[in-house]
């Protein structure tokens, strides 16, 4: 038995080493999403979107969809993609929720009034819209031939629990640009 343990060992070596080597990589992938957002952050302005989205989210194929697995928490990722978001002062999001949300049942979808609870409370101060989730795939491809999007995938299985965050200009609101259209339409 003691003269297998010499020839065993290099044999362990060839198979051990790549395996070491690549624990870096294995460890760092949940914090890929985080350098991406962080990345993007900067690059991105009005009509950009940030999606974090559930496990069953389609990956779409206009160009301008980056679509990153998270292997997060969804609550968590939307906690510290507005806590990134408050931090700059370029954008602000406006939050497209899906209009199905509170129609889904707690027996159709165990868990999901915690999720409605946590989300509304992680929302607070944020604009929201609600609009059907067709609507805002549609609007999303059409905003990914024309600008980024970022989507986040999720480790969360619950129904219409995507939330979609609009980007919108920080320093220039709607009425603004109103007010600076009805000025260039005057005599």
């Amino acid at each position: 038995m003691k003269s297998l343990r010499p020839r065993l060992l290099p044999l362990l070596a060839i198979f051990l080493l790549p395996l070491c080597a690549a624990l870096p990589v294995f460890a760092d992938a949940p914090a890929a999403w985080r350098e991406k957002l962080n990345e993007r952050l900067p690059l991105f302005g009005h009509r950009n979107w940030i999606c974090i989205v559930d496990a069953a989210y389609p990956a779409q194929t206009s160009p301008g969809v980056e679509t990153l697995v998270t292997g997060a928490d969804q609550l968590t990722v939307v906690r510290e993609v507005l806590a990134a978001l408050g931090q700059a002062t370029h954008v602000k999001p406006v939050a497209m929720i899906d209009a199905e949300l509170p129609f889904v049942t707690e027996a159709a979808a165990p868990g999901i009034g915690v999720y409605r609870r946590e989300l509304d409370q992680l929302l607070n101060g944020t604009l929201v819209e609600r609009t059907p989730h067709e609507t805002i795939i549609r609007d999303l491809d059409r905003a990914g031939s024309l600008v980024r999007v970022l989507v986040l995938k999720t480790n969360l299985t619950l129904p219409y629990t995507s939330v979609f965050l609009r980007l919108e200009c920080g320093y220039w609101t709607a009425e603004k640009e109103a007010a600076l259209r009805a000025a260039l339409r005057a005599p």
